[in-house]
């Protein structure tokens, strides 16, 4: 199997994430991190996940159903710049990013770099010690360029006495393949 962006934050979340842990999905799309997420916590952890358009919410809540995974899931019809909102506790072990738009759907709906860079520090708040935030950071488009270059600087600057930061990048690879970006909250 060829090694992808996918898989590399896959393994780094598998690693970080256990069973009862309370975690994020900041952009669900269509579902596949949630579920991910929702068998790695198992029945006694917690699933927060966000999207602003009904047909990723519908798509994640009918991948849990098939699954038979649909409880100890909150699905959140919003941004995730608004996470704040919905989650007040500090005990949060694992965030997932998916920065780009919604897998065969519209390109005119994307992230944008001001909210994206709102929701990551809004994360790094409910982060617990030696919790972890994985961004998968999709480059192209309208905006993916800009908003690569924004994230990066953004993680770039982050306290290193407070949080490690790794930036994984394909280099021989054609088409701007996706980045990923782990950052571990040390204290």
């Amino acid at each position: 199997m060829k090694i992808n962006t996918t898989t590399l934050a896959k393994d780094f979340i598998k690693e970080n994430v256990k069973s009862g842990d309370i975690v994020i999905d900041a952009t669900m799309g269509r579902g596949n991190d949630t579920l991910f997420l929702r068998q790695l916590v198992g029945e006694k952890g917690f699933i927060y996940a966000f999207d602003i358009q009904e047909e990723a919410l519908q798509a994640t809540k009918n991948r849990l159903i098939e699954n038979n995974l649909y409880n100890n899931v909150s699905l959140i019809l919003d941004g995730h710049q608004n996470l704040d909102k919905y989650i007040k506790q500090n005990n949060i072990s694992c965030v997932v990013f998916n920065f780009g738009y919604l897998p065969r759907a519209s390109h005119n709906i994307a992230t944008k770099p001001d909210t994206s860079i709102l929701a990551i520090e809004k994360s790094l708040q409910v982060l617990k010690v030696k919790g972890v935030v994985s961004l998968c950071v999709y480059q192209g488009g309208d905006t993916g360029f800009e908003e690569k270059e924004v994230i990066l600087n953004f993680v770039k600057n982050l306290d290193c006495n407070k949080y490690t930061v790794i930036v994984s990048e394909f280099f021989n690879r054609p088409n701007y393949p996706p980045i990923h970006i782990k950052i571990i909250k040390e204290i």
